[in-house]
C-alpha cells in the first residue's frame, strides 16, 4: 500500500523506502526526502534537528537520533532481525510516520468545539503555520479543517 500522508505520498524515494530496502534511509543521505523525515519529526514529536542539517537537508547525527528516540517512543523494531530499535528509516518507520501524520491531520472534533486528537495534531499546526510551503506536512485544506477543530 502506497504512502497516503500530503507530506510523503508524491517523493519517490519515501514509497520506494516503504517497499524496498536497499532505499533505507540512513546517516549521510541528504534531499528533499530527508527534509520531509525531519520535518515529520519536528511536528510529530517536537524533535530537535541540528539547524545545518536542516539547511542541508542532510540525515546527520541529530536527525538520527530523532528517528531512534521516535522508534523507541512507538517501539518500533523489526523482531526478526533486531533486539531493540535504531536510527534508521525504514519500512516499519516511514509505514508508522505515514500513519501518525493522516491520524494527526484527519482527526474530528469531539463535541463540535475542540479537537479530541493527540497533542502531536497540534504541534503540527504550529510547525505548519512556520513551515515554508514546500515544507508542509498539510494540505491547505487539512490545515484549515485542523486548524478549526483544535480552535
Amino acid at each position: 500500500m502506497p504512502l497516503k500522508s500530503y507530506a510523503f505520498k508524491d517523493d519517490p524515494k519515501l514509497q520506494a523506502c516503504l517497499v524496498k530496502d536497499s532505499a533505507h534511509v540512513l546517516l549521510g543521505h541528504k534531499g528533499i526526502h530527508v527534509r520531509r523525515i525531519q520535518a515529520a519529526l519536528r511536528a510529530l514529536d517536537g524533535a530537535v534537528i541540528d539547524p545545518a542539517e536542516l539547511k542541508t537537508d542532510t540525515y546527520g547525527k541529530s536527525t538520527a537520533a530523532a528517528v531512534l528516540a521516535y522508534k523507541r517512543k512507538r517501539q518500533i523494531i523489526a523482531h526478526s532481525r533486531q533486539s531493540q530499535a535504531d536510527d534508521i528509516v525504514g519500512k516499519m518507520t516511514i509505514e508508522a510516520m505515514d500513519k501518525e501524520l493522516l491520524t494527526a491531520t484527519l482527526c474530528p472534533p469531539s463535541n463540535g468545539r475542540r479537537c479530541a486528537c493527540p497533542r502531536n495534531s497540534r504541534m503540527m499546526v504550529r510547525y505548519a503555520r512556520k513551515a515554508e510551503p514546500s515544507l508542509y506536512l498539510l494540505s491547505p485544506q487539512q490545515l484549515a479543517e485542523l486548524t478549526r477543530n483544535i480552535a
